[in-house]
């Protein structure tokens, strides 16, 4: 692993904190932010592997310094862990189409943010299932096309810059 790698992997968790903690909109059942973008890019740079242990290394991190009134609960690290790795499996080295972005976008919506967090919520709250899931479900369609276009556009015009000064196995524009 080199400098470049260590110090880019440094700022998305940095960057993935501040937008969890402090620029996200949280209620009890539904967080509504940006905090997907770091882990896409962390992905699309760097794959699925780096991109898991960034999401992983960011929810630990974050829940250290800033906790949110509950204990550590490990089953929302393993969801961070799952969705670097998705964003990984399906944007690293590869073209960063349309449907590409969207099936990455939805199978992390539907497996991780449905499947497990909302578990992982039955497990710490207590609330039904049922009951978490409406408030859930409207989240995640509301925000699947802006996740969709952000990742695409940043990674459009971020991929440029990248490209002209520094070299990455998955920064290829398309």
């Amino acid at each position: 692993m080199n400098i470049k790698k260590i110090v880019f992997i440094g700022l998305f968790i940095a960057l993935e904190v501040v937008l969890t903690r402090f620029l996200s909109i949280q209620t009890p059942i539904v967080r509504i932010g940006f905090t997907f973008l770091p882990i896409a890019l962390t992905a699309i740079m760097f794959g699925p592997l780096f991109a898991g242990i960034t999401a992983g290394l960011a929810d630990i991190i974050g829940m250290m310094l800033f906790p949110t009134g509950g204990a550590y609960f490990p089953g929302f690290t393993i969801s961070a862990l799952l969705t670097g790795f998705i964003y990984g499996w399906f944007l690293y080295k590869k073209p960063k189409s349309f449907w590409r972005i969207s099936l990455a976008v939805l199978i992390i919506s539907v497996v991780v943010h449905l499947g497990l967090d909302t578990l992982w919520l039955w497990m710490l709250t207590g609330k039904g299932i049922i009951g978490l899931l409406p408030a859930r479900i409207i989240k995640s369609l509301i925000m699947l096309p802006i996740q969709i276009l952000t990742i695409q556009v940043v990674w459009k015009y971020l991929s440029v810059g990248l490209r002209n000064r520094f070299s990455f196995d998955g920064v290829k524009a398309s």
